[in-house]
């Protein structure tokens, strides 16, 4: 017997709120948190719909806040935040909404930024094989390929 099954849903809902309030969280996050509390459907909809009320649970704000981290601290591009945004189940709207937080003058200087400093710390001789290694950080990070392709070419020369 646990304790979770014992908490009274006043409790619940405290615990709830803290939880959303230290970070912003999407609903797929809260929901996981419920399920692993083992209510049921009832008090998990009654929770949910308290949060959203209260605002404690925002997925605009929650994809905006994802973005600006990503981009900024991870040096993620864009096909990178879309493609975990979507993973948390956040609509289009929502990742639109959330990549319009980065300006085309931060992106574009990031980027550039960023591959600056890769190519400076790949070694390897053959032309060939540094091209690939620094596409293939770009990519992996989500920058889209058309920009990639272009700053591999102007970096590495033959």
């Amino acid at each position: 017997m646990s304790d979770k099954n014992l908490l009274p849903i006043e409790q619940v809902i405290k615990k709830l709120e803290y939880y959303c309030a230290y970070q912003e969280r999407c609903h797929q996050e809260v929901e996981n948190k419920l399920y692993a509390m083992k209510l049921d459907k009832n008090s998990k909809e009654t929770i949910m719909l308290h949060l959203l009320e209260n605002d404690f649970l925002n997925e605009e704000r929650f994809a905006k806040v994802f973005v600006r981290g990503k981009f900024r601290i991870k040096k993620w591009g864009n096909r990178r935040i879309e493609k975990e945004l979507k993973t948390r189940n956040i609509s289009e709207y929502n990742i639109r909404s959330g990549l319009k937080e980065i300006s085309e003058s931060d992106y574009l200087k990031s980027f550039n930024e960023l591959a600056k400093k890769r190519i400076s710390q790949i070694k390897e001789t053959n032309v060939y094989k540094k091209r690939k290694k620094l596409a293939d950080y770009l990519l992996y990070r989500g920058w889209e390929s058309d920009l990639v392709y272009n700053k591999v070419m102007e970096l590495v020369k033959k």
